[in-house]
């Protein structure tokens, strides 16, 4: 019994490294391309950097928001394991 639970504890910990490190590099990657488009647009037409600035700030909130989810998945994996749970309750 204990080793199953050592195991869980183990593989949810592996879980949540590659859950927050993931979200963290897909936001990188989103944020320098669309910083990178933006700064193109801007460059191509000036006069438009009101509006692009606005849409830029709107994906840039989405994508915060996916890395925040995933930081809350991992927060609720670490805290209330329904997996632990299940092994403790005698469910493995």
């Amino acid at each position: 019994m204990e080793q199953a639970i050592a195991d869980v504890q183990g593989m949810t910990a592996i879980a949540v490294a590659m859950l927050i490190g993931f979200g963290a590099i897909g936001t990188a990657l989103g944020f320098g391309l669309l910083g990178g488009k933006f700064l193109e647009g801007l460059a191509r037409q000036p006069e438009m950097a009101p509006m692009l600035t606005g849409r830029m700030f709107l994906i840039a909130g989405l994508l915060d928001a996916v890395s925040m989810i995933g930081v809350g998945i991992a927060l609720f994996l670490t805290f209330a394991n329904p997996f632990l749970a299940a092994v403790q309750s005698g469910g493995a």
